[in-house]
């Protein structure tokens, strides 16, 4: 039964909703309150359920046949003072509506960082639903524009007539106007604010609805094409709820199910495709590009302006050369069957399964967001650790994000292959050398403004079947220029569907990141599972000496990184992080010129040969090396032909390395596990002196004992 179809006559409506909780409780039925712009859900089931009555809705209309049995529902032992628990809240001022096109009972809202979506019992139900909900969302601009002008129109003529009537000296009657006029802008100067903060917040998620609302439409129309017969009600499970695009912000649903309690994430997260926004074109290059996430960048603009006046602008490749040659099909299970178990450096693949980039590139690939350690340098300048290492962390994390879709091997690089990376318009001079063998070991040291950053990798790596499995060995160094030092190492990762399905990649396991004053940090990359609708989650605290969680840190690997202070765990029940979330990092734009490597804007130019570049070059640069330059052009035979010839000469380095072989650039101190810079590398590019560099893409190895 439904009261009244006329929603603008009275935009507050109550009733029963299903709500899409988890892939465990799936559907639940929530009392629904629509009431001034607001609306709130409340548990009708459970310890925590709402207790419905005639007296709770006065001035509510009541919406569906499920919710009048609720409200006629006798009850035992009811306490009128019981308190309502919200599930909770949705401010209309900042969300979207949109009814579903596959079922004629659904329909989502929309906040830019949450979604609720909603069944209704029947099509005429949802109809009066969308109906009040526009009604109660078209109200809010005009009683909300009032309150900034407000002021302008109070008048104290009337109490003035009225004080001299009564023979009230001048001298009180000003006094009166003033305590009133006082005591008003006192009540009308924090609703101002909060009306500004709301058209601001409105604005930027503005865009973030429409990328949201456009992902999903797409989405949901694949899944009515995929299933064109509708499910039943028990086992309905529309790819929108399939795909989790964001937690449901219903803390006591559990909606993660795979974290500790203590440790899960109470808020919600940006959707994939909202995340592919950047904060920015580049946060340090003194741009006006808007801000486009809600939370907002954290460092002052004062302290912007240290790092932001001296970048040049470069121009740089958009794009890779289009390919020459068509590329031919190869058997897959062929290789894998003869290989399982194991280490892949040791098996020999074809081309086709690289991308024209090399581990020590793939290194320089970590550097894509290093304003956030300019960033990080200037917190500690300005005597603020905490920010300091929050932004370390996000750095820690940013690196992964140009893992996302990648599922081609980079060239594994020769003994003494080399990689420079001078990029003035971003701060840094990069340099990286392969120093082992066997362990296949990779050193590189980065020079930025403030910082420096060094380290060396050595990836184990094994076939399982159906999957490869990456586990990194190294440390990475961080070292202030005021003396403050953080070290950390990376996660697992691991390719799966070798053999069917859609290849993708999953980081996972702990990250630890140590420093030598006061304050640590851990993350944890949460692992995927087959039927997790939130994957690439990662959370983590920043500690003090005394083990205090300072703050917590949340977000996706493939997206951003947010921040709050404090302990989430100890946060009141139906707290929102991301009310108070602060914005550290967010991914940057794919490539407008996508490849079959899904490569991203920033790995496009790592290769890339730019005019008068390689007359400076050493001979061991990867941008010489012939395979991974004729896989770039598409030039995939000669690719494979060179790919093999160098992968002999491979395996003749081992028994170079075996005789007092060195690396040129890097040095291992006695007692040390890590290779630090010694170096010389710049200097000798400046002068044009490479006679110590031999010619290892040539014919031969120098000095292998070949005839």
């Amino acid at each position: 039964m439904i009261e009244g179809r006329s929603s603008a006559a009275n935009p507050n409506v109550a009733g029963v909703l299903h709500k899409w909780v988890n892939f465990g409780k799936r559907w639940r039925s929530r009392w629904f309150v629509l009431h001034d712009g607001v609306l709130s859900y409340y548990k009708v089931h459970g310890p925590d359920k709402l207790y419905v009555n005639q007296e709770l809705q006065k001035g509510v209309r009541v919406i569906g046949d499920e919710a009048q049995k609720l409200m006629r529902k006798p009850r035992k032992h009811w306490n009128e003072k019981r308190p309502r628990k919200t599930s909770g809240d949705v401010h209309l001022m900042v969300a979207s509506i949109r009814k579903s096109k596959s079922d004629d009972k659904k329909f989502y809202i929309f906040t830019g960082t949450n979604s609720l979506h909603l069944r209704a019992e029947s099509r005429d139900d949802r109809a009066t639903w969308l109906e009040a909900l526009q009604a109660g969302k078209d109200l809010l601009p005009k009683i909300i524009c009032l309150q900034p002008h407000e002021e302008d129109s109070i008048s104290t003529d009337g109490l003035r007539k009225r004080l001299i009537e009564a023979g009230v000296s001048q001298g009180v009657i000003k006094d009166c106007e003033n305590i009133i006029l006082t005591e008003f802008r006192e009540k009308v100067t924090p609703l101002q604010q909060r009306y500004l903060f709301l058209m601001n917040r409105l604005n930027q998620l503005e865009v973030a609805e429409k990328v949201e609302l456009e992902t999903t439409v797409v989405e949901e129309s694949r899944s009515h094409e995929d299933q064109p017969q509708e499910r039943d009600h028990g086992s309905e499970s529309d790819s929108e709820e399939d795909n989790g695009k964001m937690l449901d912000a219903e803390t006591d649903d559990d909606d993660d199910l795979y974290f500790d309690t203590a440790e899960s994430l109470s808020g919600s997260f940006r959707s994939p495709s909202f995340l592919h926004r950047q904060l920015s074109a580049d946060p340090l290059d003194g741009g006006d590009s808007p801000v486009l996430s809600t939370p907002r960048a954290v460092l002052p603009d004062p302290a912007m302006e240290l790092f932001s006046q001296d970048y040049p602008i470069v121009n740089r490749r958009k794009k890779l050369p289009d390919p020459k040659e068509k590329e031919k099909g190869f058997s897959l299970w062929s290789i894998i069957k003869d290989n399982i178990g194991k280490d892949l450096t040791k098996v020999c693949l074809p081309v086709y399964f690289n991308e024209p980039i090399s581990s020590l590139q793939k290194c320089f690939e970590d550097l894509e967001y290093s304003y956030l350690l300019d960033r990080a340098a200037v917190c500690g300048q300005m005597g603020n650790s905490l920010l300091r290492i929050l932004y370390v962390a996000a750095f820690a994390v940013s690196g992964y994000a140009s893992t996302d879709g990648r599922i081609c091997k980079p060239f594994n690089p020769l003994l003494g292959e080399t990689y420079e990376a001078d990029y003035p318009d971003k701060g840094v001079k990069f340099f990286s050398e392969k120093v082992s063998h066997h362990p296949m070991v990779v050193a590189c040291h980065c020079e930025g403004r403030g910082w420096k950053l060094w380290g060396d990798s050595n990836l184990k790596s094994k076939f399982w079947g159906r999957s490869i499995q990456l586990d990194p060995v190294g440390i990475l160094t961080l070292e202030f220029d005021d003396g403050e030092v953080f070290q950390w190492s990376k996660v697992t990762t691991s390719i799966y569907n070798l053999i069917l399905g859609k290849l993708y990649c999953d980081h996972y396991g702990t990250m630890r990141i140590q420093g030598n004053r006061d304050m640590s940090c851990k993350l944890k990359f949460k692992e995927l599972s087959i039927i997790d609708r939130n994957p690439h989650q990662i959370h983590g605290f920043v500690y003090n000496k005394a083990n205090k969680k300072l703050a917590t840190l949340f977000g996706k690997w493939d997206g951003s990184m947010y921040y709050v202070n404090g302990d989430l765990a100890t946060k009141p029940r139906g707290y929102d992080p991301m009310c108070e979330a602060e914005l550290l990092w967010a991914r940057n734009l794919p490539s407008d010129y996508p490849t079959r490597y899904n490569l991203s804007s920033f790995a496009i130019t790592v290769n890339e040969l730019t005019p008068g570049l390689e007359e400076k070059l050493p001979p061991t640069d990867s941008r010489l090396r012939p395979d991974q330059r004729h896989l770039e052009n598409g030039e995939y035979e000669q690719a494979n032909s060179e790919k093999l010839r160098l992968e002999g000469k491979q395996r003749r380095a081992r028994k170079l390395q075996e005789r007092g072989w060195q690396p040129r650039w890097f040095h291992k101190d006695i007692g040390s596990s890590t290779f630090k810079y010694i170096g010389g590398y710049w200097e000798a590019r400046s002068q044009g002196d490479w006679s110590n560099c031999p010619d290892i893409f040539g014919q031969s190895l120098p000095d292998d004992g070949s005839d």
